[in-house]
């Protein structure tokens, strides 16, 4: 037998790799492994990243830098279903980092993960893609791609899913993803609320959390809020809140409850099941801010409806807001301020709150904290609107000087509610004297200058409630505010417009502010915006009549027209016609230019000027009235204003008291009178060097205005004095006030007139009249174009007729002055028809007569074609 010999081994196939087995202590290598063909050596590489990636943020930006998750994106969708497992883990991991964010959305990869949520996946897939999204979901950009590639169906399957961490990535992720509308109306349409509902179920807190934060806001929506009713979810978040041990759910659980309130359905439903009481008890007693916040928050809410507040009401949610009121958290407060501010809508809250409520909020107004006292200025705005007996509540709390000062706040909302709350105040007379000894009108200033609409409207609305009297006014023009108030007119806004419209007609009340507006362009503002078919307002208009008929120098001036309520005062200047929007001179200017060859001034004055003459001027001839005075024409003066007040046609016979004519030195008058037949003698005749001597020495005398260059135009100047229209309106309250018969006492009154002015002038003689040379002798000796009507005493057809205006009202005599072309002027009368006062059907219609001054003083001529009569009378 021969040896056996040991067979050799075959040596392995020449083209095949010998199996290495390698350990890299580099990422940077693992990196490079993952463009590896072999699936055994991408699933370790992945495995490795995965874990690195767990230890930190660093690392996680290391493999960002090595250029890790380009090549892992494409194992995303790897054939082999370890491979893409490792691979989903890792991108639900490196997710978190920012800058693996934006460029996960460059890299277009959110189809690839939400393809891993299919549900033939394993549950781990589905828990690292559903944790890679909710990071991504974070940003907008990133829910966009997540909705577009239809992402939120898988999502809300997912919510039913076994796995906790899956729900609870899933949750998160769509939390994010309704923050957009568009997403919350396709989750509905999905059908999500009952699986969301679902989750309230869980053992696990952080995803009941996340649930009801969902719900917070898809209940937005009303057909949410309908399928969670429907799906009885109003009863789960109940009894959430009565269990104490869920106390970290009862914020976010409270919120839910708001939204839901907002249904009136729903509200019914909480009610009748008792839920309602039970939430107004747990607001109240609970210890933590927050879940008191929430609860006002969700009464706020509800009480936007008028059934909810019915039913808030009959439950006695007053007494629970008021509680809250005291709360030590700003926020509780805030919130219990709004609801009140919601519930004052209605009637039994809003008395309810008279008592208990309103002292609290005014000392809210005090807090330190400016969001609560806007908060608490909003609800006593709301409280004291139409509402007399809050607003006496809210000053009797003393609420008035906090509210003023709540005027200088920095925040808009808070200096508007303020005002508001000053404004209904204002309305009673009461309270408004005492916020006007509040020195309301500086406190004003601030909120007048504002840039905020809201504020400017609001503020100008204080102003119109508050100043209402001269005493109020003059404190709004030195403290500035008229200047904001004008310029208000100009605002592109409706309502602030309106309203500096109503304040400007409330200050044009007095006749100095009213010539104060118009100084700074009221007038002309309100012209413009007149014009304006859709910036013109009621109130516009009407502060543009009473600015006007307020100034009746100006009004006069500009239209050519006085009616008979247009009551001439002292003061009243005839400068003669100006186009509309041209700037009427001021009387104090025109009475420091020198004379010219322009038309007189007229002056209408029975108030002495500034200095009394001595007793020893008081025969001195009556040439110059400049400091001439009857001691009662102050006293006739106010007397004729409360006959005009009375009645718009008839005079009072109650002008002035015997006393007072008594205690007007019989000898002043006398002499004036003498001294007027005189001065009207002497003008006839021409006046001397002598006389012109004499009378430049009584204008020295008698302190008259100093001419430019003589002295401070600055100091306080009155318009000069005018001592022989102080005569007459003594003399025509005298003998024509006692007169019972209205045409009589019109046709005497014309004759004064026309016998004061020159007597009869016939037609045919008129040219002959020479008027103007006895204007100029008044105008040089007066050395101004001011000339008092008292002293003309050769006066043409405009001088007459405002004299007899002047005097007519004075007595209470009704009429009109209207200017005519080529210095014509008359007055109208309106005078009932004797023969026709028993006509059947009552009274008729008073007409209308001009009283003739000129030509047959005294006589009337009854107006029927205007234009005809006028060319025939004139």
């Amino acid at each position: 037998m021969g040896k056996k010999i040991k067979k050799e081994a075959e040596p392995p196939p020449k083209d095949v790799f010998d199996p290495l087995t390698i350990e890299s202590k580099k990422a940077a290598t693992v990196v490079l492994m993952l463009n590896s063909p072999e699936e055994e050596i991408l699933a370790k590489a992945c495995e490795a990243i995965y874990r690195f990636a767990l230890k930190g943020e660093e690392n996680k930006a290391t493999l960002l830098e090595l250029g890790a998750v380009e090549p892992l994106t494409k194992l995303l969708t790897h054939e082999d279903k370890i491979v893409r497992r490792n691979a989903t883990m890792i991108f639900g991991i490196l997710a978190s980092n920012n800058d693996v964010k934006k460029l996960l959305r460059e890299l277009d990869v959110m189809h690839s993960v939400i393809a891993q949520l299919a549900p033939e996946e394993e549950v781990v897939i589905h828990e690292f893609a559903s944790l890679c999204l909710a990071n991504m979901s974070a940003e907008y950009t990133s829910k966009v791609q997540i909705f577009e590639h239809g992402g939120l169906e898988p999502l809300i399957r997912l919510l039913s899913s076994p796995d906790p961490d899956v729900k609870k990535n899933s949750i998160e992720c769509i939390y994010n993803l309704v923050q957009d509308f568009q997403c919350r109306a396709t989750l509905h349409e999905l059908n999500a609320i009952p699986p969301i509902l679902d989750l309230l179920k869980s053992e696990y807190p952080i995803i009941q959390l996340l649930a009801l934060k969902t719900l917070g806001v898809v209940t937005y929506d009303k057909e949410s809020r309908t399928m969670l009713r429907e799906n009885q979810g109003v009863d789960q978040l109940i009894k959430i809140l009565e269990t104490k041990e869920w106390n970290d759910l009862h914020v976010e659980a409270l919120s839910v409850v708001a939204n839901c309130l907002e249904d009136m359905d729903t509200m019914v439903l909480i009610q009748q099941t008792g839920g309602l009481k039970k939430l107004l008890s747990f607001a109240e007693n609970s210890t933590i801010p927050d879940i008191q916040k929430n609860a006002a928050k969700a009464i706020s809410k509800a009480a936007s409806d008028s059934e909810n507040r019915k039913l808030f009401h009959e439950q006695e949610v007053e007494k629970c807001l008021v509680a809250l009121l005291g709360s030590e958290s700003d926020g509780t407060k805030i919130a219990a301020s709004q609801a009140i501010s919601a519930m004052s809508e209605n009637a039994g809250s809003k008395e309810f709150f008279n008592n208990q409520g309103i002292p609290q909020l005014i000392q809210l107004l005090k807090s330190d904290n400016e969001e609560v006292r806007e908060a608490a200025a909003l609800a006593l705005a709301n409280l004291t609107t139409c509402n007399p007996a809050n607003a006496n509540a809210a000053a009797e709390a003393d609420g008035i000087e906090p509210l003023i000062n709540i005027l200088s706040s920095k925040r808009d909302g808070a200096v508007a509610n303020a005002a508001t709350v000053l404004t209904n105040m204002a309305m009673q007379e009461p309270l408004r004297v005492n916020i006007q000894s509040h020195d309301i009108m500086h406190a004003l200033i601030g909120p007048l200058h504002s840039a905020n609409t809201v504020v400017q409207s609001k503020a100008a609305l204080t102003v119109a409630a508050t100043a209402c009297d001269a005493e109020a006014q003059t404190e709004l023009r030195n403290a500035g505010g008229l200047e904001p108030l004008v310029e208000l007119l100009r605002s592109k806004n409706d309502e602030v417009r309106k309203n500096a419209s109503w304040a400007v007609m409330v200050c044009a009340n007095e006749e100095l502010m009213a010539v104060e507006l118009c100084k700074l362009g009221a007038l002309d503002i309100l012209e413009e915006i007149n014009l304006s078919v859709s910036r013109k307002n009621k109130f516009s208009e009407a502060a543009h009549n009473k600015l006007l008929n307020n100034h009746l120098s100006l009004k006069y001036s500009q239209t050519g027209y006085l009616s008979s309520s247009n009551i001439i005062s002292d003061g009243f200047y005839d400068y003669g016609r100006i186009n509309p929007g041209t700037k009427l001179p001021p009387l104090k200017d025109l009475a420091f230019q020198e004379p010219s060859d322009l038309r007189a001034i007229l002056l209408v004055n029975s108030k002495s000027s500034e200095v009394s003459p001595p007793a020893s001027m008081e025969d001195k001839s009556s040439d110059v009235g400049y400091g001439r005075s009857i001691s009662s024409s102050s006293s006739l003066r106010r007397a004729s204003k409360e006959k005009t007040k009375k009645n718009s046609y008839h005079f009072s016979a109650a002008f002035g008291s015997p006393t007072e004519e008594k205690s007007e030195p019989a000898s002043g008058r006398n002499t004036a009178l003498g001294k007027g037949t005189a001065k009207e003698k002497a003008s006839r005749k021409g006046r001397g060097k002598k006389e012109e001597e004499k009378v430049k020495e009584e204008e020295e005398v008698l302190a008259v205005p100093k001419l430019p260059g003589e002295g401070n135009y600055d100091k306080e100047w009155y318009p000069p004095a005018d001592s022989d229209f102080c005569v007459y309106v003594y003399e025509v309250t005298k003998s024509i006030l006692p007169i019972t018969n209205i045409k009589e006492q019109i046709e005497v009154l014309a004759k004064y007139v026309a016998e004061k002015m020159g007597g009869k002038i016939p037609k045919e003689k008129l040219h002959d009249f020479g008027w103007e040379l006895h204007i100029s002798e008044l105008k040089y000796q007066l050395k101004s174009n001011v000339v008092p009507i008292g002293q003309i005493k050769k006066g043409t057809f405009y001088h007459r007729a405002l004299l007899f205006k002047a005097l007519a009202d004075k007595i209470g005599i009704g009429c009109s002055l209207v200017r005519g072309e080529y210095g014509r002027a008359w007055n109208e009368v309106k005078l009932m028809n004797e023969s026709r006062k028993g006509a059947i059907g009552g009274l008729p219609p008073p007409e209308v007569y001009i009283v003739d001054l000129m030509f047959h003083p005294g006589g009337l001529m009854k107006l029927r074609s205007r234009d005809a009569d006028l060319y025939r009378f004139l």
